[in-house]
């Protein structure tokens, strides 16, 4: 049975006025005038750490690094550990959602670590979430999967609707890249319920998208469009503005394994200035490959899809994405591997399979 979900890292007052399904423009006007009100260290961290992550959901990068640096700041000074560790939490999660992944598992591992001494249960599940969540991004999956599973005992025992979804959607994402789709399908569609009736917006948000993606990679383009739809308007009822290019990305996914090339690279084009606008690398990378291998579907010169698969290849090991790696170069054998132009092009029957690009959750 699970309750309402709730959003922790609104803390104290914050709390109370703010809930998991406000808009993040609401979040940061309420934190800010909180911050700026606040007549203690303590309370400065708190508003500090809703600041943070208002900012970071909105896109603004600059803004949240400089809210969680200060509110952990705050937090020392306050001599509180829960409340540090909270900051270096929200600290990691800006740090992966920018692709810098070692300084995201540095973070919050010191996390975890605080939030251990401190007694802050909260604390410390989303701090080992957040090293979970890294390493699943990375495809470490080997190391990460049993943490997953974990969390998602201590979610259910606790009857935390929230959690439960983010654990559950990231188990599905690892079944749907290592190719069990009726498992993945299952755990996004029971996510998907849990946060509609813990009243989890964004949750659902997500866990649509994990479905859409999964119809898709069946043939179900339809029916995986109307769901990234419904998952579009939720992401913009609360500002979610990197999971609403991160939608966009998975549509054009969806369009690009459908044949429908020319709306793939349109809207692989808009998750691309998306992402560029946040200064987010692994989304800007995940488009650019998207739209690189539409382009090239489209008759763009092989050698300069070969070019930018090359720059790409480099970037991906940069940040550590193992997975999105080994579509570049599966991508790269196939093209190498088609006939010169004006050779004869084969016929395929309806059954060919199409290359399933794999989406990766902030």
């Amino acid at each position: 049975m699970y309750g309402k979900a709730f959003a922790p890292e609104y803390q104290g007052e914050l709390g109370a006025a703010l809930g998991v399904n406000s808009s993040y423009e609401e979040v940061l006007a309420t934190a800010s005038r909180a911050h700026a009100e606040a007549g203690t260290a303590l309370e400065r961290a708190r508003a500090g750490l809703a600041v943070a992550e208002a900012n970071r959901r909105l896109g603004r990068v600059a803004e949240a690094g400089a809210a969680w640096r200060a509110g952990y700041r705050s937090a020392r000074a306050a001599g509180d550990r829960g409340a540090m560790a909270w900051a270096l939490w929200s600290g990691g999660t800006l740090a992966r959602q920018c692709g810098s992944l070692p300084l995201a598992r540095r973070l919050l591992t010191h996390a975890v670590a605080l939030a251990a001494e401190s007694g802050d249960r909260l604390a410390h599940g989303y701090s080992l979430a957040g090293l979970a969540e890294t390493g699943r991004i990375q495809g470490d999956y080997a190391a990460v999967a049993d943490l997953h599973e974990q969390l998602l005992a201590q979610a259910r025992a606790h009857g935390e609707a929230r959690h439960t979804v983010w654990a559950m959607s990231g188990i599905a994402q690892m079944h749907r890249n290592t190719g069990d789709f009726d498992k993945a399908l299952e755990l996004f569609e029971e996510s998907a319920r849990i946060a509609e009736r813990g009243e989890d917006a964004r949750g659902r948000a997500w866990s649509l998208r994990g479905v859409a993606d999964v119809l898709s990679a069946r043939g179900e383009t339809d029916r995986a469009l109307a769901l990234l739809s419904e998952a579009e308007n939720l992401c913009r009822a609360m500002d979610l503005a990197s999971a609403l290019a991160y939608n966009h990305k998975m549509r054009a996914n969806v369009l690009y394994r459908a044949g429908r090339y020319t709306e793939a690279r349109d809207t692989y084009t808009l998750s691309l200035r998306e992402f560029r606008e946040m200064r987010e690398p692994r989304g800007t990378a995940l488009s650019r490959l998207g739209l690189a291998k539409s382009l090239s579907r489209l008759g763009r010169d092989r050698s300069r899809t070969l070019d930018e698969l090359a720059e790409l290849e480099g970037e991906f090991a940069r940040i550590g994405l193992r997975h999105a790696r080994e579509r570049v170069i599966a991508f790269r054998a196939e093209l190498t591997a088609r006939p010169a132009p004006g050779t004869p092009a084969p016929r395929y029957d309806a059954t060919t399979p199409r290359s399933a690009a794999v989406p990766a959750r902030s």
